[in-house]
């Protein structure tokens, strides 16, 4: 088969032709075999400075240079070409530009989006070991891969937006994300969870577009919602109801079960009804905070049915928890502003301090709350987010570098086209 064929076969690379092919075998210093294809320059073809692109046929030097390509089978494939400096009228000696090849790259630009594309998927250890690279080369083509496709984040029509935290590594250390919950879009991605840190995304956004914003979606956070406030003072800001409910659960649900068992268990003269009760309380937490249409079990049934006829102060934190979520399901504000004075008013009257105080802190937000009447929106997203981050995370075995994590985490999430 004659070179011209070979050329064409492989792909060819512009601006050189083939003449001589050589297969080197496996040795002991190197396991895998190589084939060793050598180019020279096409005679009398134009060259174009690399920095200007201006074409010439003057030459300053010619430079030897082994450049990998895409492998052969099962052999790696190296190119031995002359690069040559041109002597450009603009720049002066220059390296030549070829299409093929970047400018100081020892591979060929199709062997580095082959491991850029490979590296979506796999970790880079594991598209090192394929493509028998080292592990700096593949981070640094998947990294610069990612900043060529994703570039600066376009926010000139965002109206709305998500803005959560999520854990970055081990020792209380976090990473605040913001999310366009209509496109689904990670819009950006900042190093912990303070006030402070939450600044530089409305310092990207911009006055113009801290104006145009309508309505961030956010947990009971005070820093998330002092900085949103201090930022953007005509936005409308959305409690998630996961995240009220959720505290609601922390803060009243579990202080009421344990002050109840431990009330039953330092009571004086303990009875054996009284005995019984508190066994019926102990090791109920999970079955306390889980929502009613997600207790299938005909066991679990019954034994919830059971905690809450043996405590009457269980009994009404738990009812007054699935009453609080009905709060969301209103889209008109006059409608939802008397469910919540009804609520109100049986949490005061209940005289449960944990619910007393989750009450009263609560009414201080309750205008976020109501902002889910004509902004429906919720944070069911970004829990989804911070499941695949888990995901990334975990196939990585972590990252040490922070800006390449956060590259990573918004080409998983692109939105929606």
């Amino acid at each position: 088969m004659a070179y011209e064929e070979i050329t064409a076969l492989l792909g060819g690379w512009p601006g050189f032709e083939l003449i001589g092919v050589q297969r080197e075998e496996p040795s002991p210093a190197r396991p895998t075999p190589r084939i060793v294809l050598t180019l020279r320059a096409v005679p009398e073809h134009p060259k174009a400075c690399s920095r200007c692109g201006a074409t010439t046929l003057a030459v300053h030097d010619v430079t030897p240079r082994e450049v990998r390509d895409l492998p052969i089978l099962e052999a790696e494939t190296w190119l031995v070409l002359p690069r040559a400096r041109v002597l450009c009228p603009r720049c002066g000696p220059t390296v030549e530009a070829v299409p093929w090849l970047d400018r100081y790259a020892r591979m060929t630009t199709r062997l580095a989006e082959a491991i850029a594309r490979l590296a979506r998927v796999l970790p880079i250890k594991h598209v090192a070991g394929w493509f028998r690279v080292s592990w700096d080369t593949v981070k640094q083509i998947d990294q610069r891969a990612l900043e060529r496709r994703l570039g600066p984040v376009d926010l000139r029509e965002l109206r709305v937006v998500a803005i959560d935290e999520f854990a970055l590594h081990r020792g209380h250390r976090y990473a605040t994300i913001a999310v366009d919950p209509i496109t689904k879009r990670v819009l950006w991605v900042g190093r912990g969870r303070a006030r402070a840190d939450l600044r530089a995304f409305f310092a990207l956004l911009g006055p113009e577009g801290c104006a145009r914003l309508e309505a961030v979606v956010l947990d009971m956070s005070t820093a998330f919602t002092e900085e949103v406030r201090a930022c953007c003072p005509r936005v409308q800001i959305v409690y998630d109801l996961f995240h009220v409910v959720a505290k609601y659960g922390r803060e009243v649900v579990d202080r009421v079960r344990v002050d109840e068992t431990n009330r039953l268990g330092r009571a004086r003269g303990r009875s054996r009804p009284r005995a019984a009760r508190r066994r019926v309380i102990k090791g109920t937490r999970w079955l306390l905070l889980r929502n009613r249409e997600n207790v299938t079990r005909p066991a679990d049934r019954v034994r919830l049915r059971e905690v809450l006829r043996a405590n009457r102060a269980l009994f009404t934190v738990y009812v007054l928890k699935d009453d609080l979520k009905q709060l969301w399901r209103y889209r008109y504000p006059a409608a939802a502003r008397r469910f919540w004075r009804e609520w109100y008013r049986r949490a005061r009257t209940s005289r449960i301090p944990a619910l007393v105080a989750f009450a009263t802190h609560l009414a201080l937000r309750i205008e976020g709350v109501m902002s889910h009447c004509h902004y429906p929106l919720h944070t069911g997203l970004l829990e989804g987010i911070n499941n695949r981050i888990k995901v990334l995370k975990r196939m990585a075995y972590g990252y040490r570098d922070e800006a390449y994590f956060f590259l990573k985490i918004r080409a998983a999430f692109p939105g929606i086209p």
